[in-house]
């Protein structure tokens, strides 16, 4: 699917969201919006594996586990988007303009990390305020996920952090928003992790089942 193709798909998704809600009256409850962003896509590669396995991949991957994960097992399922659902590059402002359209609740973006130190690893969670209220959503959301891959998976906790990245600088300020570096690629041990099906499922159910705690559902 190239870009002008995805870009019209997700604004009919807006569209029919628009009129759903309509349709529905005000006062009818809504579903949370979720907007999960796979990091990088096309020429942006991202990071990479020693054995050349892409950032880009892995979070293509573990985005659109969260989206199967999502239809098959919360009974009544979170209205759930990616800013990409195939192997194309998307502009960042893209990326947070779907988010603000769509009013969601959540925006989420995916990456996997790399440092010149071999031995650095772990998740490390960015945000950045807008407001006390939005920073403190944001906050939980983050120690949230990142308290269940320590617990469930083991994966060592580097922290909450801030971080002036474009997709957070200019997401909703209505919505709890993060940038979550996975693992890091240049540390063997994580490399091989997020690079299997089996891992990236695992951590997908992960992230899945800690939005829906953080959400209250």
């Amino acid at each position: 699917m190239n870009t002008l193709n995805q870009i019209t798909l997700l604004l009919f998704c807006i569209v029919f969201l628009n009129l759903t809600y309509a349709q529905n009256g005000k006062d009818q409850v809504r579903n949370p919006i979720v907007v999960i962003d796979p990091g990088h896509g096309g020429k942006d590669a991202g990071a990479s594996t020693r054995n050349g396995i892409k950032e880009k991949d892995i979070a293509l991957g573990i985005a659109s586990k969260i989206v199967v994960l999502n239809s098959k097992l919360i009974e009544n399922p979170l209205l759930l988007f990616l800013t990409r659902y195939t192997d194309t590059l998307i502009s960042l402002s893209d990326r947070t303009e779907l988010s603000k359209k769509l009013k969601a609740d959540i925006f989420i973006s995916i990456h996997c990390n790399q440092a010149i130190n071999r031995t650095a690893s772990g998740t490390e969670v960015f945000i950045h305020p807008k407001s006390e209220v939005q920073a403190e959503k944001s906050a939980y959301l983050g120690f949230t996920i990142q308290k269940g891959l320590a617990d469930i998976l083991g994966i060592k906790k580097r922290g909450l952090k801030y971080g002036n990245f474009q997709v957070l600088r200019n997401s909703s300020s209505g919505s709890a928003s993060i940038l979550l570096e996975l693992g890091f690629l240049s540390q063997t041990d994580e490399a091989i992790y997020l690079s299997k099906e089996e891992s990236q499922s695992a951590v997908a159910l992960v992230i899945l089942q800690s939005i829906v705690k953080f959400l209250g559902l």
